[in-house]
């Protein structure tokens, strides 16, 4: 086992409810009334975790600050789970079921960064992320006693890898916890205060390819396949704030542009073109595999080599995608959802997939675009990404009160 347990902690059980419990009813408002005297505090802590970014695979300080903030609140805390990952489980007063809610904790690299970047930082979402899901923490500790099951948080390391996801599942969590469902939430390019819900959509997995050419016209053949691979892509990359608030409204069209795609870049160094591309739907993998080989067939003694397999497609299922859309408008309000159609976005992937693929849950985006502002304020990856820090609370407010729910 990769994990190590913190002090006194053992993965499965809980910790009490932390001090300042209410009784009443489980319900919007008594996780409303939490979330308005927490709301504050949250913002401060992401801000603190704003400024300390961290490079996948080396979150020591986050992961310091979130067993911290769990064991304060009350959870069973588990550290140095799949490198810098961190278990809290908190156990409700009631019998009930297991839920858990992940969250990734690691910054983008500099070369992740739109148009290069000479610092690792937060444009990504992960410090709202990380927040979010310890405002639910608290949360739902400070009314434990009318919480029924067990909701277990996952804060992962190096998603921006996409090595975090598995050097946790690997490490035992799902299994030993008994995680029946998982849920999460990403930063994401629409106003602040709506989610944008994926019911059998979520985003595009990934595959990739080597080719190799032979010959004294190697160098050039190569120059020509890249180009001819690069023409599958049946979508590619926006080039202005417009192209991308195109894309956003194709992604919540029914049938609409981004229904059906392929995402390509070939690349050609000497006599090698190096592939990266992701479709969806996934089964389309097959298809786009079958059209490279066509494609360096022609072209004398060309090796092609592709992985085992594809990283997996990040889908959520649609019947659980659907009840969160309508726990959402029940309690927040019928403006709060949008239903996303289309994979989205197409050139990113997550590594979500790998515990969607082996238990169901939900993955929504968290609207975090202030009103009035450029769409890149909102879309990750940008170097001026700037979530508005209201949907922190927001997104505790929805978490809370679905994850009570699913739990009970």
């Amino acid at each position: 086992m990769a994990a190590a347990a913190g002090a006194g902690t053992v993965w499965g059980t809980a910790g009490t409810a932390a001090a300042g419990g209410r009784r009443g009813p489980w319900g919007q408002g008594p996780v409303d009334a939490e979330v308005a005297r927490l709301e504050d505090g949250l913002i401060r802590l992401r801000r603190d975790i704003h400024r300390h970014p961290e490079l996948p695979g080396e979150e020591r300080r986050t992961a310091g600050v979130v067993a911290r903030e769990l064991r304060a609140a009350g959870l069973a805390v588990t550290t140095k789970v799949g490198g810098h990952g961190v278990v809290g489980v908190l156990r409700g007063a009631r019998p009930g079921r297991t839920v858990a809610y992940r969250a990734d904790m690691d910054a983008v690299p500099p070369k992740d960064i739109v148009g290069g970047g000479r610092d690792t930082a937060h444009l990504c979402g992960h410090d709202v992320h990380t927040t979010v899901a310890l405002g639910v923490a608290k949360v739902l500790a400070r009314l434990r006693q009318h919480l029924g099951g067990t909701v277990v948080f996952l804060f992962q390391p190096a998603e921006e890898s996409l090595s975090g996801a598995r050097a946790l599942i690997e490490a035992g969590v799902l299994e030993r916890t008994g995680v029946e469902e998982i849920h999460a939430l990403h930063c994401g390019p629409f106003p602040v205060g709506r989610f944008a819900v994926t019911p059998g959509y979520g985003m595009p997995g990934q595959d990739k390819a080597e080719v190799t050419l032979q010959g004294p016209d190697a160098p050039g053949a190569a120059r020509r396949l890249a180009a001819e691979i690069g023409a599958l892509a049946t979508v590619t990359p926006p080039q202005t704030p417009a192209d991308i608030e195109r894309m956003i409204t194709d992604a919540q069209t029914p049938d609409g542009p981004l229904a059906r795609f392929v995402a390509v870049r070939a690349s050609a160094q000497e006599a090698k073109v190096s592939v990266s591309y992701r479709c969806w739907p996934e089964e389309r993998y097959t298809e786009v595999r079958e059209d490279i080989h066509r494609l360096a067939e022609p072209y004398p003694g060309t090796e092609v080599r592709f992985p085992a397999e594809p990283f997996p497609a990040l889908r959520c299922p649609e019947p659980d995608g659907r009840a969160l859309a309508h726990h959402l408008r029940r309690r927040l309000g019928r403006d709060s959802v949008t239903t996303l159609h289309a994979a989205f976005p197409p050139f990113s992937g997550e590594d979500y997939a790998l515990y969607l693929d082996r238990v169901p849950g939900t993955y929504t985006f968290l609207g975090v675009r202030t009103p009035g502002t450029p769409i890149t304020t909102s879309y990750p990856h940008f170097p001026d990404f700037a979530p508005d820090e209201r949907a922190i609370g927001i997104g505790v407010r929805a978490m809370a009160g679905w994850l009570g729910e699913r739990a009970r």
